[in-house]
């Protein structure tokens, strides 16, 4: 299958990749910053925004089949990826399977203990039945920083900081992509993330993580890299799940200065 997907910018391709729910939007605040530099070229995963779902099980697995098989059909061989939450962990497995060049990985699913997995579980379908629950009124309480605060609490330390406009196409997006709810199913049922050593994938590998993310906990970063020994971690202060939208301007710095930009 192809996949729904935004190329912006001129030079060698750096592939971007969302987490769950999200779309290829999810990366405006350092889009400009990116293709300044960089051919950047963001999708649609199977099942969210404008790319339809896979056909049968919905896995981490089978997306990182698909994303693949994207790279293989555009002639993105060796491309730098990008990736973000579920993304970073699609990032991590196509770098575990020798597919792509450099990895960047933004707060990696994968890495948990069996009571974080079951407290992300728990957290994260509690939190998108209120969005669902509450989608008549998003445009209201995410235009008023107390509110937009309250909704996104546990991704950012500064969620009243946050664009207003991009929240609110963030919540609308997780409350109605169609394979939202398999994907979160095989994210908590499913098996954690494997790793290889550096000498075993194409490119280098780097782990980014919010020292404020209360989704992946930044305890988690240390069996990132017992699977992955010889990634570079760094770390965002200040910052939560995401960041590309709490440290952006940090975000596009460290992408490129990792890739063989000029960040």
């Amino acid at each position: 299958m192809d996949m729904h997907h935004e190329r912006l910018g001129t030079g060698r391709p750096l592939l971007l990749i969302h987490g769950l729910g999200s779309t290829w939007r999810t990366w405006d605040p350092v889009l400009a910053g990116l293709a300044a530099h960089r051919e950047v070229i963001a999708l649609d995963l199977p099942g969210f925004g404008a790319t339809a779902p896979l056909e049968g099980e919905v896995t981490v697995a089978r997306l990182a089949d698909a994303v693949s098989g994207f790279i293989d059909a555009h002639g993105l061989a060796g491309v730098d990826l990008l990736g973000s939450s579920v993304g970073a962990r699609l990032v991590l497995e196509l770098a575990r399977r020798g597919v792509g060049g450099t990895a960047v990985a933004l707060s990696p699913g994968g890495f948990w203990s069996p009571r974080q997995r079951l407290v992300f579980g728990l957290s994260i379908g509690a939190s998108i039945r209120l969005v669902r629950t509450l989608r008549p009124v998003l445009p209201a309480l995410t235009r008023n920083p107390v509110t937009r605060t309250a909704l996104l609490a546990q991704l950012s330390p500064r969620p009243w900081a946050l664009d207003p406009q991009l929240v609110l196409r963030e919540l609308r997006t997780w409350a109605t992509s169609p394979s939202y709810d398999a994907l979160l199913h095989d994210l908590v049922h499913g098996p954690d993330q494997e790793g290889v050593t550096r000498a075993q994938t194409p490119g280098d590998v780097v782990i980014g993580w919010g020292r404020q993310d209360r989704v992946v906990t930044p305890s988690q970063a240390n069996r990132a890299l017992e699977r992955f020994p010889g990634a570079e971690l760094h770390w965002f202060d200040s910052c939560g799940h995401f960041p590309m939208w709490d440290r952006p301007t940090e975000t596009v710095e460290l992408v490129l200065s990792r890739t063989g930009g000029t960040g």
